[in-house]
Formats: structure tokens, C-alpha cells, sequence
């Protein structure tokens, strides 16, 4: 799915009801335009409200509010320029403070639309302190709730982004707001999640593509285990959030600038040789697979088939200087779409070619050499072949993944701790593997360009134990 993927699915509902889902797969959200035909509720609107506009177009409808369940910290809310565009009415919780005009909303308020379509506040403290949920009610009652960050598919929104220091407290405000929204609705109402689909947001793994309230009173552990036990696996289960989910707050609350998606300047091979010998940030857009068949020396391996834009975000100094290199125009607008979502929309510049165009000469050129987990295990074995011996193996996953199970012996530094702890590891070469190939892709490249010698493991973690290299548990 490309960052301009609009409508995942459009549910028909009775009482001529239906609600288009506007999925960012990239940053594992989802989007809401619910309407009854003729007028429309926006929900949690990513930042590029253009797919938003075009989607009620494609319906007929007219955006006539548009609301937000919480002060979000994983991108940069749409919603306030998308009120501007359109005229609707834009509603968030009446106890977030904002500088801007909008329609403070509370516990039990009722905003009308149509005679067949009206929204019911519902206070569901817990993702965060204020955050409300919303029941879209049609003629024939409740036809389902958008829950943010609250009741997400088989699991809740997390419960540390305000700081550690509340996640207990509010982890048990989520076990409570789950209950609630159980006890209010009927068995059949569908629920409709922001957060959940990848998304860092997400305490834990979710289950499904769609839920309704009956099937999560049945496998969610918010209605499934008493408080206490709720509260125990909602915190064991936390790991680390992105580095910029820090600056994503403040933003939305001081309501977020209009969108620009203007070209950046172009940078020229001369300039792109200089901007990689200061060491600042080039991100080659390409697959991995293209990546390593040749790229300019310097560069990080960041692929729009990949979530570009939370690793980026996560990795880089806030505020770095970042240059973009594409094969096509369209790959560098499509990342700037991406990074525009949590708030980098400034570059020092772009360009536009393969390697070969844009390297000033053939000594910038690299390739990275690649093996699967069997090719890992032949040279643990001693049976290395044309590749080079491990001095370590590397494992770039989250903290989570690694104490599940991991290669024995295995070092372990989390891709977005890399850049500064590339020194902890031994000289000589390094074998890196993440789950996919993807993050380990990104840290070959900061590898290579801290000049050290490495080995990608473009393979399935799945396949390791059964290519023969040893995993504990």
C-alpha cells in the first residue's frame, strides 16, 4: 500500500449509513468518513486531508464535522486544516487546552447532523487523559463507535505516552473506559479504531481487521481479565515508542500548519557528494533489494515499501538536515507525503536518478552483500563460503522481539539506537538481521557508512531456528 491508498473499505450500515476507512498502513492508522448520504463526520484525520476531500467527493457527501478523539503523538492531525477547507465544525475534548477555535465536547454531548445521523460523546480516559470516544447513531440506534485510542481489535491503546509516570493510573482508566463502552452498546455495534494496525500507539498485538463489541467481550483482555491482571500485562508488555511521537503533541496542540507538498530544491551530484561527507542524513527511497545492488557510499537504505517515515523519524536528530534520493519524482513526493504525516517538511534538498547518474564518480558506488539464514548458519558452522566470517552477529529489533528469542550469542541494538552505539561493537564484520530485512537494511547502511564491514541477512527471522541457526529462547 502507497502512501496515496485511500479507502481501504466502505461498510454499508442500516438506516443508510456507511463509513469509509482511510488506512495510513505506514504508520498503522486509520482514518474515518462516515456519513448518511448526504452529510459526513470526519474522524481522526491524517495531515493530508486531500484524500480525506477526495473520498466525500467520489461519495457526494459534505463534510460537516469533523472530530478528534485525542491530542494525538503519532503524527500530525489533519483535522483543524480540514475544518478550514471545508467549513465543517471541528469538535476535540472541551479539557485539551488549544489556541484555536473548535467546539469543546464532553461526556454525554450529542452532536446532530441529519435527522438520520447524530454523534454521542462518550469520556474514555486511558490512551490519554481526555480522550473521548464517539457513538454513530443512525435511525435504528448505535451502529458502532470510533474508539481511537481506547478499544482497539483484541488489545487497548498504550498507556505511557503521557510519561511513565501516569501509565499505571491511566492503564486503569483504559480498563475501566473498555468496560464502559461494553456496557453501553449493544453486542452488534461495530468498532471503528484509530490506532492498532502497526501503529506504536497499539499496548499490544491486534487481532482481526474489523471487531464488533460482542467478539471483544469475547478475546479482549480489557473485558476479559479483572483490572489488576489488565493493568499487570498492559505495562510488562510496553516497549520503546519513536523518538518524535515527542514532538507530535505539542504540535496538535498548538494546531498544526497547512500542508506543503512543493518539490525540494534540487541537489546536484557535487552537492550530494558534500552533504554525505558532512555526514548529514541521505535517504535512499529505493527497495533494499535495489539498494544493495548499488547506491551512492553514505547513504541510508530507508525504502517506500517500508515504514520510511517512523525509522527516519525515530533515528534522526530532530530538526537534521535530510536529503531525498528517488528513482522517480513521484518517490520523493510520495516521501514527502509520508514524512509530512509526522511533521518533516522541510529538506535540504532532493534528487532524482539511479546511482550512476548521481554519483560524481564510480569511487562513491557501493554494494552490500546479502545472505539468508542458511547462508548465517553455514558460516557459523564454520562453512562460510564466499562470505565472510561473523565477528558478531547483530540484531536490530525492538527490545520485545529480542528477549522473545533470538540468535544465540547474538549482539543486540535496536535500530534507532544504532547511529550511537555502533562503537559497542567488535571490529571486523558484522551480520545484521532484524525480522525482515527491512530495519536491517537501515543499519547495514549506517554500518557502511561508519566504515565498517557487514553482511545483510535479508531473510524471515521465521526461518532461522529452521535453517539451522541457534536460537534462544
Amino acid at each position: 500500500m502507497t502512501a496515496l491508498d485511500v479507502v481501504k473499505q466502505e461498510e454499508r450500515l442500516p438506516g443508510g449509513l456507511a463509513v469509509e476507512v482511510i488506512e495510513t498502513s505506514s504508520l498503522g492508522d486509520r482514518s474515518y468518513l462516515a456519513s448518511d448520504g448526504e452529510v459526513a463526520v470526519v474522524v481522526d484525520p491524517q495531515r493530508d486531508v486531500d484524500r480525506v476531500i477526495a473520498a466525500a467527493g467520489r461519495s457526494g457527501v459534505r463534510i460537516a464535522l469533523v472530530l478528534e478523539t485525542h491530542v494525538h503523538n503519532d503524527y500530525v492531525s489533519g483535522g483543524l486544516e480540514l475544518a478550514r477547507l471545508t467549513g465543517a465544525e471541528y469538535g476535540l475534548a472541551a479539557a485539551d487546552e488549544v489556541p484555536f477555535e473548535r467546539r469543546g465536547l464532553a461526556e454525554g454531548d450529542v452532536v446532530e447532523l441529519s435527522a438520520r445521523l447524530q454523534v454521542r460523546v462518550v469520556a474514555t480516559p486511558g490512551h490519554t487523559f481526555h480522550h473521548l470516544s464517539y457513538v454513530l447513531e443512525g435511525e435504528q440506534g448505535p451502529a458502532g463507535v470510533f474508539t481511537g485510542g481506547s478499544l482497539l481489535f483484541g488489545t487497548t491503546g498504550r498507556t505511557d505516552l503521557l510519561g511513565a509516570e501516569h501509565s499505571e493510573e491511566l492503564a486503569r482508566h483504559q480498563h475501566a473506559s473498555a468496560r464502559k463502552l461494553a456496557v453501553l452498546l449493544p453486542d452488534g455495534a461495530r468498532i471503528w479504531p484509530t490506532h492498532g494496525f502497526g501503529s506504536f500507539c497499539s499496548a499490544g498485538s491486534t487481532s482481526g481487521d474489523s471487531a464488533t463489541v460482542g467478539e471483544q467481550k469475547r478475546n479482549n483482555p480489557a473485558l476479559t481479565l479483572a483490572e489488576g491482571e489488565f493493568v499487570e500485562q498492559a505495562l510488562s508488555g510496553l516497549d520503546a515508542y519513536p523518538a518524535y511521537y515527542a514532538h507530535m503533541g505539542v504540535r496538535n496542540s498548538a494546531g498544526p500548519e497547512p500542508l506543503d507538498l512543493r518539490a525540494p530544491a534540487r541537489a546536484e551530484p557535487d552537492e550530494l557528494r558534500r552533504r554525505l561527507e558532512r555526514g548529514e542524513w541521505v535517504v535512499d527511497l529505493r527497495s533494499r533489494r535495489a539498494y544493495v545492488v548499488s547506491h551512492l557510499a553514505g547513504t541510508v537504505s530507508l525504502g517506500l515499501d517500508g515504514p520510511m517515515a517512523t525509522w527516519l523519524g525515530w533515528m534522526i536528530d530532530w530538526g537534521a538536515p535530510i536529503t531525498l534520493l528517488g528513482e522517480t519524482r513521484e518517490q520523493v513526493g510520495e516521501a514527502q507525503r509520508e514524512l509530512a504525516r509526522i511533521g518533516i517538511d522541510r529538506f535540504a534538498g532532493a534528487a532524482v536518478g539511479d546511482p550512476d547518474e548521481l554519483a560524481v564518480d564510480g569511487e562513491q558506488l557501493r554494494c552490500t552483500r546479502t545472505a539468508s539464514f542458511a547462508d548465517l548458519a553455514a558460516a557459523l558452522s564454520g562453512s562460510n563460503g564466499a562470505l565472510p566470517a561473523p565477528d558478531a552477529v547483530l540484531d536490530v529489533r525492538t527490545n520485545n522481539e529480542f528477549a522473545t528469542s533470538h540468535v544465540a550469542g547474538a549482539a543486540h541494538i535496536p535500530l534507532y539506537e544504532l547511529a550511537d552505539r555502533i562503537g559497542e561493537l567488535p571490529r571486523g564484520t558484522a551480520w545484521v538481521h532484524c525480522g525482515s530485512g527491512y530495519r536491517a537494511a537501515a543499519a547495514a547502511s549506517l554500518l557502511e557508512a561508519a566504515g565498517r564491514a557487514v553482511v545483510l541477512v535479508d531473510d524471515q527471522f521465521s526461518n532461522a531456528a529452521d535453517a539451522g541457526v541457534p536460537i534462544t529462547a
